[in-house]
Order: structure tokens, then sequence, then C-alpha cells
């Protein structure tokens, strides 16, 4: 069980390092829940690469759905149902709580493509 462990948690750290979202990001949806819109229409807050201007929100979602599929998002529930906002899992905490500076961290480019396989390829 460790071993398993100590698997999910390397690729939900590495997957966090990988992504562009900023500390800001992560500070909010452990209060309050965010949905891509919102992050994309405040890139300049949310997201840390200005290099590559993000289109449209789709591809903030498309960030979400892998950050939800490794287990560091959930979507947050209302009354009717799930919404379209994401807020922090117990192992996004986690992470996050072991290791403050994860965000300060660039991913290598192992790293990024090993990432980008796992997204793409559902290595699950």
């Amino acid at each position: 069980m460790d071993l398993i462990d100590k698997h999910i948690l390397n690729r939900s750290t590495s997957a966090i390092r990988c992504l562009s979202l900023t500390s800001v990001f992560y500070e909010e949806i452990q209060i309050s829940g965010l949905s891509a819109e919102e992050v994309f229409q405040m890139q300049e807050k949310y997201i840390s690469n200005f290099m590559f201007k993000i289109k449209n929100p789709e591809k903030i979602e498309g960030d979400f759905l892998w950050l939800i599929k490794i287990g560091i998002l959930r979507r947050e529930v209302d009354g009717q149902g799930l919404t379209s906002k994401v807020r922090l899992t117990p192992l996004g905490r986690l992470i996050l709580e072991t290791d403050p500076t994860i965000l300060n961290k660039k991913a290598s480019l192992s790293e990024l493509c090993k990432n980008w396989l796992f997204r793409n390829f559902h290595f699950l």
C-alpha cells in the first residue's frame, strides 16, 4: 500500500508542478470554488505562464479534469448537484501543506513529457 501511496503522491505532485496554475489559485480554491471561466477571465492572477495566453476556458477545464482524475481537485456541490466550480481535495491539501514551495519549483523537461503522456494516453 505504501508503494501505491508514494506513486499517487509523486504523480500528483508532478502534475501540480507541470501545470501553470499559481499559488493564488490553490489558496483560493481551499476557501471557495473557482470555475474555468473565472480562471480564464483572470489569467493574470491564476495562470503563471505568460508566454502562452490561453485562448479559451476549455483548456483550463481540461487541466481541471486532469487534476480531478488524479485526485487533486473535486467538483463543488450545491443544492442542485455538481457545479462548474472546483475545490481542493484532502490529497491536494496534503501535497501543498507537505511542500509549500512546490509551486515555485519548475518541472523538468522529462517530468513535463511524462505528465503529458499520462494525460494524453491514459497510463493510469
